[in-house]
């Protein structure tokens, strides 16, 4: 068993953390875990090691966007979570939401606009997000509200074709699905903006789980989520977040994005699903490992 983890994205720490956590679940499960950083020389390492399966703890661009599973499905290694066509689609926002449309999914507008004519003009009306149309982890989110002077003056680390998005106003909900069935639905609670730290650093937000929203919202979220799964093609573990204006009732519930490698760090949504509905984070290790697959 090979736990691929840390890669060159930006969001290399999170899958380093992921990695480890995972890697250690599994041992406690009674597999034999070797830890493999995705270096430029993955190929030449797994091509060299023949792991019966490959976990997948890569997040970001290489480790879900398809590039990596395309390489392990090259080498006929079994590996978990979503194939290469769904992990494609799925870490690309936009596409992601083109198919979230033409499945009747509710999404609110979006745009691909390139960098220099964001900086010059408000490409949508204010309130609205900007943000690399395929990274995760709240990497390089910018929020321009009304109360802006002008543009964002977005700075170089940002790509040069980036997805500007109207803000949906409300709380953030989300949902995981294992398989065939979505879990249950959390609600966010933070001081702010859901950001990379409130993500990840311990107290950075507070996760109400099963969510205390109407029974009309939560059945909302749960089928939408398994919707999304399924009409992305996703295996495995998947997780889709959403953002609810209470004022609305159903109508202010919307998709933002499906999640094909959760963070499976301590503080991570997807695991602290799992453990609310009876399976503790070495079993859900398992079950992905089991449902491991090579698709060709």
């Amino acid at each position: 068993m090979a736990v691929l983890m840390g890669g060159i994205s930006a969001e290399r720490e999170v899958s380093l953390s992921s990695g480890r956590e995972c890697a250690a679940a599994l041992r406690e499960a009674g597999y034999r875990v070797v830890e493999l950083d995705a270096a430029r020389d993955l190929a030449q390492r797994l091509a060299e090691l023949r792991p019966d399966v490959a976990f997948n703890a890569l997040h970001g661009p290489f480790g879900e966007d398809g590039c990596v599973q395309g390489l392990l499905e090259w080498l006929g290694i079994p590996y978990t979570h979503s194939g290469v066509l769904s992990s494609a689609l799925a870490m690309d926002k936009q596409r992601t939401k083109d198919i979230y449309r033409a499945h009747g999914l509710p999404v609110v507008e979006s745009v691909l606009a390139a960098k220099t004519e964001v900086r010059a003009r408000h490409v949508l009306a204010p309130p609205y997000v900007v943000k690399p149309f395929n990274e995760g982890s709240s990497v390089g989110v910018w929020i321009v509200g009304e109360e802006n002077n002008g543009p964002p003056q977005l700075d170089e680390a940002m790509p040069e074709v980036v997805m500007v998005e109207a803000f949906a106003p409300g709380r953030e909900l989300t949902t995981s699905v294992l398989g065939d069935r979505a879990l249950t639905v959390t609600d966010i609670v933070t001081e702010g903006w859901y950001d990379y730290d409130a993500k990840y650093l311990p107290g950075g937000s507070r996760h109400v789980v099963p969510a205390e929203v109407p029974q009309e919202i939560f059945d909302a979220c749960m089928e939408y989520a398994l919707r999304a799964h399924q009409v992305l093609g996703c295996r495995g573990l998947s997780r889709t977040d959403f953002r609810w204006d209470e004022a609305r009732g159903l109508e202010g519930l919307v998709l933002l994005e499906t999640n094909t490698q959760p963070g499976m760090t301590p503080t991570s949504l997807s695991p602290e699903q799992a453990r609310v509905t009876g399976m503790e984070f070495p079993d859900l290790c398992r079950w992905l490992v089991e449902d491991a697959s090579c698709q060709r």
